[in-house]
């Protein structure tokens, strides 16, 4: 017998949100270890707004939001906000209510500032870090770390010298010039051509006129260059768990003397081993870790090594070696499911926001498929 199709009409419900979320749903997982963290950051939200006002939205719902827009791949900011109106996983996870309705996408621009001005991502992310150690997920004394480069949001026809006069701001008229013609088929909003070819472009004489921190870097021999920041990542070696993540410029040198600031800054003071690509055998970092109390297990260079038998030939450094290759599984995950592979925003300390967040989340899915994996 063919069913009817009924029209839908408005009525009143005794459910929620809550319960409509599958019990065996793997963010249930990460909502509770989310909610315990942010509970410990009241005293700084509460420094971020003054006491009379408006209410603004909680810091609460940006920081669970940023969090979603990583774990399910959101496109943007406003895609977020429009799907918030109708997923109901969105509104349990940021404890709304069915009928609440979605805050604008203006809201996280209006508030990126004061997030930042705070610090608020690395405190959130230290919180989320000092549960997976209560419950004893963290090692101590072996790490590793990493670097790799993140695309800007930037187009190389933005790359132009420093010497050249800025563009005209909107709603300015640009001097008339009888020497420089206009493009065919200029105006209404075209992308214009423009050919590099001959033309010698370096960091040192050129700048993006889109996003100016921006540099221009190669992966390696043979890759194409593109407008870059540099991503670096100091895992732990028991769960492969991020523990510190620092977005620089990318200068061709950071990755060296900021995995040396990174160990530098791990807690104890005792004896740290740190594993490494051949990228770090180097006398810099080498001599740098010693200085830090750790032993550097990076992996050696087949000409000009840094390191002797005094570090390779005990068994550590193999395993150094071995599990030093998990790291690549953040930047994997960061730059897929994240939504790192081209970045959002513009300039350094947008995009190191999104860094520390991303890096939160995925402390979040490795913890939550660790406590599966030991239910089973």
């Amino acid at each position: 017998m063919r069913g009817r199709s009924e029209r839908q009409a408005e009525m009143l419900l005794g459910v929620t949100a809550d319960s409509l979320i599958p019990a065996d749903h793997p963010i249930r997982r990460i909502k509770p270890i989310v909610d315990r963290a942010l509970a410990g950051l009241g005293p700084t939200f509460r420094a971020m707004y003054a006491e009379r006002g408006r209410a603004s939205v909680p810091p609460e719902h940006l920081l669970k939001a940023s969090l979603l827009i990583a774990l399910y791949s959101i496109r943007s900011e406003r895609q977020f906000c429009e799907r918030l109106r109708y997923d109901l996983l969105f509104k349990w996870f940021l404890d709304l209510n069915i009928a609440d309705p979605a805050f604008d996408p203006t809201t996280f621009s209006k508030n990126r500032e004061r997030l930042m001005k705070h610090a608020v991502a690395g405190e959130f992310f230290a919180a989320v870090l000092d549960e997976a150690g209560r419950r004893r997920l963290l090692s101590s004394d072996h790490f590793t770390v990493d670097g790799t480069l993140l695309e800007a949001r930037a187009s190389l026809k933005s790359f132009r010298p420093k010497s050249e006069e800025p563009p005209a701001a909107d709603g300015d008229t640009p001097a008339p010039s009888d020497s420089v013609p206009p493009a065919a088929g200029a105006g209404g909003g075209r992308n214009p051509e423009v050919d590099f070819r001959g033309e010698k472009r370096t960091n040192e004489t050129h700048a993006s006129t889109t996003d100016p921190e921006a540099r221009l870097m190669r992966k390696g021999k043979g890759k194409e260059a593109k407008l870059s920041f540099a991503w670096h990542v100091l895992m732990e070696n028991r769960n492969g768990l991020v523990v510190d993540a620092r977005l620089t410029e990318a200068n061709g040198t950071a990755e060296v003397f900021t995995a040396l600031d990174m160990v530098e800054d791990l807690p104890g003071g005792h004896r740290v081993t740190v594993g490494a690509d051949k990228g770090y055998d180097t006398g810099d970092f080498v001599g740098g870790c010693r200085d830090a109390r750790a032993t550097p297990h990076a992996a050696r260079k087949a000409k000009g090594s840094a390191l002797d038998g005094r570090t390779t030939r005990h068994p550590g450094y193999a395993v150094s070696q071995r599990v030093r290759k998990r790291v690549e599984e953040i930047f994997g995950w960061a730059k897929t499911v994240g939504g790192g592979r081209k970045l959002r925003y513009v300039g350094l300390k947008r995009n190191g926001l999104w860094a520390t967040l991303t890096a939160t989340a995925y402390n979040l899915v490795r913890m939550a498929t660790i406590e599966a994996l030991a239910a089973t």
